[in-house]
């Protein structure tokens, strides 16, 4: 949030009967004595100054020499009128003229501010508000003390004055220096008060100001702790559109962390039907910011059911369609949390997001959109055999395939990760081949992204396992790319223990096939099984040399080492964002015996 709403009224300064007043300005205060005191010839003169430099403040700097010199001896007069003069000055100076300043103006508004003169407090408050929109004042007002006053200016009473005061916080706030310490000032409890103000604009700037403080996660346990939460959430049931944007925006802050969505999910069991009634507002923005509060929230699994369970699904399937890319990606992504649930996979499907998800992988400006989309449908791929043929008849193939080698690396990530998954479905895997997937799988092993390759390769080696039609295999032998003998080739020389480990099984699965043209492709194949022996004398060499003892140990694997016949890529994992798919190798030995046992079995069947 930028600069906010002021509360003051243009001056219009003139003489009047020795001092300087505001529009209606004078009566104000009538019995005040000090409203009425006789001013010093000094003051006198800074009057008449001061009323000159007006005429002419478009050709002026009223931050320096001169002009400044008249304002600080206004500021700084025991006549009340004078300061208050003074004060609506710098407000419409500050409103007109923003720029940095010197510590030499802040001075005499932050004198101002701590007046008891309501006038001079709102005129006080709005000056330093409009000098807040510099990035440089932010600091120095902040440096010079002015949280203090500011605060004790939002605990009155006078509307315009919290008004005031509220929306230079606000501006404050944004700067990322000074968060922390508007968070710890004790600005934080009056700010949430006057959030629940009856007053419109002060409501809006005090949830402005609280949206600016959820930036960083020890200010948002700050505002947690401050009592923000509640009053934000009531304020969800808004009227205003900016206060909804306000109090969305900083919920869905507030919800990236763990522990506040674990206490949101404690004591605000309103809020999801809030925000998904929010995804239906007529605001463009509010609906944006609701469904990525909601997003954000179904990071805990708790929430990806009450999401649907709340009705938030028929909203999504809407969402996911819209022309607007901000709102297509926050559905896109939020949807893509939901799907992690298993209970929620055949609802999604039911409720007709397949077809939209396809058509969102046509956003080729924008990757995150593409990720997310990929992402989704990975996660519905293989959840059931109804959903399993709903994803084949969709044409999510078709366009993953389209995109496997044309794309950025996240997104074909995303891409070979769901054709993996795929392809562990035994009913999967003859629709697949028959849908020419090897004709991406393959040029994707290439990949120098081993995440890209690794995913690729899995797919690659369960295609090859467990099949009753060879036939496909037996063309992509050798083409595209050098074909599956070229992977196989590529993966055996690569140094890396899981690479290995895929060929090994892949070529193991081939031959257990007992496939005729298949058995004769790997045994005449002098380079295939000079890798292999390659690699069963380099493993057994590594574990002689760990102490290991080849020879007794050997036979004490059966033939069927992987007891799931599945081979596992680098990034098969269905939760969120896969933050924690880090792939883990075996220890050195364990790896090695297992390569080991594998190579044993292959030389069994060419010998």
């Amino acid at each position: 949030m930028g600069s906010c709403c002021s509360c003051y009224k243009n001056p219009s300064i003139s003489h009047n009967n020795g001092g300087v007043n505001g529009e209606g300005n004078a009566a104000a205060n009538g019995g005040d004595d000090t409203s009425i005191l006789p001013i010093a010839e000094n003051e006198r003169e800074a009057v008449t100054a001061l009323l000159g430099y007006l005429e002419d403040k478009d050709n002026l700097d009223f931050y320096s020499g001169g002009p400044l010199k008249a304002l600080t001896t206004l500021v700084y007069s025991d006549n009340l009128n004078l300061q208050r003069s003074a004060a609506l000055a710098f407000a419409e100076i500050t409103e007109k003229y923003v720029r940095q300043v010197s510590r030499e103006v802040l001075e005499p508004i932050l004198i101002l501010l701590q007046s008891d003169d309501s006038q001079i407090q709102v005129a006080a408050c709005a000056a330093l508000g409009n000098l807040a929109v510099n990035n440089e004042n932010k600091l120095l007002i902040v440096e010079m003390g002015g949280l203090e006053p500011l605060i004790t200016q939002m605990l009155g009473d006078n509307v315009e004055v919290q008004c005031n005061a509220v929306g230079c916080i606000t501006n404050l706030a944004t700067r990322d220096d000074n968060k922390y310490k508007i968070a710890t000032s004790g600005a934080l409890v009056p700010l949430t008060q006057l959030a629940k103000s009856k007053h419109i604009r002060v409501q809006r700037n005090a949830t402005g100001a609280l949206l600016n403080m959820t930036h960083s996660e020890e200010n948002r346990k700050e505002l947690v702790n401050a009592g923000a939460v509640p009053v934000l959430v009531s304020l969800l049931s808004s009227t205003d559109p900016d206060v909804q944007y306000y109090c969305t925006t900083a919920l869905s802050n507030i919800a990236v962390d763990e522990s506040n969505r674990t206490k949101l999910s404690q004591t605000e069991p309103r809020l999801v039907s809030k925000l998904v009634s929010l995804m239906d507002s007529p605001s463009s923005r509010v609906k944006c910011q609701a469904t990525l509060a909601l997003r954000n929230l179904a990071s805990d699994t708790s929430y990806q059911l009450e999401i649907v369970r709340a009705g938030g699904l028929p909203h999504l399937v809407k969402l996911i369609k819209s022309d607007s890319i901000p709102l297509l990606l926050a559905s896109v992504a939020c949807i893509r949390n939901i799907s992690i649930h298993p209970l929620n996979e055949g609802l999604i499907v039911d409720a007709g997001f397949l077809k939209p998800l396809v058509k969102l992988l046509d956003y080729k400006d924008s990757e995150e959109i593409q990720c997310h989309a990929v992402s989704t449908l990975r996660n519905l791929a293989a959840s059931s055999e109804k959903n399993r043929k709903e994803f084949f008849e969709s044409g999510a193939i078709e366009k993953c395939k389209e995109l496997a080698v044309n794309s950025p690396i996240s997104v074909q990530s995303e891409i070979s990760a769901c054709f993996a998954i795929l392809a562990l479905a035994d009913v999967s895997k003859l629709d697949l081949l028959n849908a020419d997937i090897l004709d991406a799988l393959i040029p994707m092993t290439l990949s120098s992204n081993q995440e890209v390759s690794g995913n690729s390769a899995a797919a690659l080696a369960n295609l090859c396992s467990r099949i009753n039609n060879y036939q496909k295999i037996i063309q992509a032998w050798n083409e595209p790319n050098e074909g599956i003998r070229g992977f196989l080739i590529r993966f055996l020389q690569s140094d890396y223990a899981t690479f290995e480990h895929i060929a090994l099984w892949t070529i193991l699965q081939l031959l257990e096939s007992h496939n005729v043209k298949i058995l004769e492709l790997i045994k005449q194949d002098d380079e295939l099984i000079a890798g292999v022996e390659k690699m069963s004398a380099f493993t057994s060499n590594k574990l002689k040399k760990s102490g290991f003892d080849v020879n007794g140990n050997e036979t004490t694997r059966t033939r069927n080492d992987n007891n799931d016949n599945t081979v596992n890529g680098t990034s098969q994992n269905t939760s969120e964002d896969d933050m924690d798919n880090t792939r883990t190798s075996e220890s050195g030995e364990d790896a090695s015996l297992e390569l080991y046992n594998i190579t044993q079995q292959i030389l069994e069947f060419l010998h």
